[in-house]
């Protein structure tokens, strides 16, 4: 079985998307069900997991109508103000969608450094547990410290880092991100996405080679007991197609048991987002 526990769909409009440039030519059209559900099945790939894009309620919603028209969705990552006054009874509202399973803050565009010990957004993050809400970490790799911090005042809540905390990689830089990421691993509340490389990369000239220093870092330091696959599809269309991210995975843990090819490619992500893949 095979999980990607991390793609996206939006309806194209220039304004809300504005951040898709003219290098990103390649991503500046609507993405559907429909544009994936082939690619999923020439991948062998079972369900997916469906995450945030755009930080609005009425994404939310949209996103919950896919999910309940495609099957293959077997969970949600939405989008709440986490430091909202009515932030219980916004969550209280999502109670009867069962494949909402957590959060995401686009904190990577946040410019205060300690934007996630802000008073109100840890008011925020605590809350999620009592509701059994995942959150997902979206930063760079000089914000890791900051992360490090919150996910130690949190050690109930599960937290998933998104692509690797963009480490990098078109500069070949490694060993700072390495060391921050062997401090925030050390939590073991916390998973990792093996998610988002190629377009951190060189989009044009990337290599196997470019990536293996940090899918080797992310292994050493979450084992394959907290790592995750996500294509970031279509995003990742910058720099390669649906096939090209899967089999870069594919060909590092050849290697690798069953047992932990399993888990890297499905059963991590099942756990940790509590996904009901028989629906």
């Amino acid at each position: 079985m095979i999980i990607d526990a991390h793609q996206h769909f939006w309806q194209y409009n220039p304004v809300t998307f504005s951040w898709i440039d003219e290098s990103m030519a390649a991503i500046r059209q609507s993405f559907l069900p429909e544009d994936l559900k082939e690619l999923l099945g020439k991948n062998n790939v079972d369900g997916t997991v469906l995450v945030q894009v755009n930080q609005t309620m009425e994404e939310n919603d949209f996103f919950l109508s896919l999910a309940d028209k495609n099957p293959f969705i077997k969970g949600v990552v939405g989008w709440v103000d986490l430091q909202a006054d009515n932030l219980k009874e916004q969550l209280d509202s999502f109670g009867s969608h069962h494949k909402l399973k957590g959060f995401r803050h686009i904190v990577q565009a946040e410019q205060d450094p300690s934007f996630m010990q802000r008073p109100h957004f840890e008011r925020g993050i605590a809350m999620l547990d009592s509701f059994n809400y995942t959150y997902d970490i979206l930063i760079y790799p000089h914000q890791l410290a900051s992360a490090t911090k919150m996910v130690k005042r949190f050690p109930n809540q599960r937290f998933v880092i998104d692509h690797l905390a963009k480490p990098y990689i078109k500069k070949g830089l490694v060993e700072e991100w390495k060391k921050d990421m062997l401090q925030i691993a050390a939590y073991e509340n916390v998973y990792c996405k093996i998610s988002g490389m190629v377009t951190e990369a060189d989009w044009k000239n990337w290599t196997i080679p470019d990536l293996r220093p940090y899918l080797d870092a992310a292994v050493e330091a979450f084992g394959v007991k907290r790592l995750i696959f996500g294509s970031d599809w279509p995003v990742c269309l910058l720099a390669a197609d649906y096939t090209n991210v899967l089999s870069i995975t594919q060909q590092y843990f050849e290697a690798f048991s069953v047992a932990e090819k399993e888990c890297f490619f499905a059963t991590n992500a099942i756990q940790f987002y509590n996904l009901n893949v028989f629906i």
